[in-house]
């Protein structure tokens, strides 16, 4: 089924201050760079029971991200901005309606750091603990789950995949073996998606350009086992070669170096499905 989303861009920038909702929905989404925390000012909204999400955009390995709630995002940031150096743009999500309680901003951020947890595509380093749910009845309970619903979808929509769990089709995994490794994954408009439990290549051949890089993700997203390092967590790459670099360890065109169980290419399945 489709969706309608409307974003409006305040100042005219795709990357700045900006707002998006759902046709026929009551969540909105505020998307506030840090440099323009003066907006804060001019929008009320902002200033009422909200759930939000501060996002470090430049890390090097995994990106990080603070899941919180307020009654009050305008007053609740200037303690961010102090205190926490990471973030650069804030995710702010309110109802059209500002009908939320405190009650309901903590439901969602129980929900939220849940599920981010069990993603784990950003780096929570001061989301230690999932907080307790709150007592809501259960028809607010129900209003809440759907919300939070929208909450994944647009922040999947401005490119946070801070709540994306892999769901594969198994007619669609491809397989790499090169240089030791026994990686499986699949493609889709994310990009490739390196599974949990994919083994890699120990190192890389001297002439790979990006092994530090490397050397960071495979601590962040693997675990030494019986000699091998092992995937611990799904990983999504923007392109299939560079997921199979970081696999083999070596410069691959992913595009025919990932094979399905027929021993087909994904050049052969995705590019060439026109004829």
């Amino acid at each position: 089924m489709g969706k309608t989303v409307t974003t409006y861009l305040i100042d005219g920038d795709p990357k700045g201050t900006q707002y998006s909702f759902i046709s026929n929905k009551i969540c909105q989404m505020f998307v506030v760079p840090r440099s323009n925390l003066s907006y804060l000012n001019e929008q009320e909204k902002l200033q009422k029971p909200a759930f939000y999400i501060l996002i470090g955009e430049d890390e090097a390995t995994k990106p990080q991200a603070y899941i919180g709630e307020t009654e009050n995002f305008k007053e609740r940031v200037k303690d961010h901005d102090s205190k926490k150096a990471f973030w650069q743009k804030a995710l702010i999500f309110v109802s059209k309606d500002e009908d939320m309680t405190k009650a309901d901003v903590q439901y969602l951020e129980h929900k939220a750091i849940a599920e981010a947890k069990k993603a784990n595509t950003f780096v929570l380093g001061e989301n230690k603990q999932i907080p307790k749910a709150p007592n809501l009845p259960e028809h607010q309970r129900d209003a809440m789950d759907e919300f939070f619903e929208d909450i994944k979808f647009l922040a999947s929509f401005m490119g946070c995949n801070i709540f994306d769990i892999a769901q594969p089709k198994e007619e669609h995994l491809f397989y790499t073996k090169g240089r030791g490794c026994n990686a499986r994954g699949y493609y889709n408009s994310s990009g490739f998606t390196i599974l949990k439990g994919s083994i890699l290549a120990n190192n890389c051949v001297p002439s790979f350009n990006w092994k530090d890089k490397r050397e960071k993700l495979i601590k962040e997203y693997a675990t030494f086992e019986n000699g091998n390092w092992i995937m611990n967590s799904d990983k999504t790459f923007s392109s299939p070669s560079t997921a199979a670099d970081f696999c083999i360890g070596s410069s691959n065109n992913g595009w025919l170096v990932w094979k399905d169980i027929d021993n087909n290419t994904l050049d052969s399945v995705y590019r060439k499905q026109l004829g």
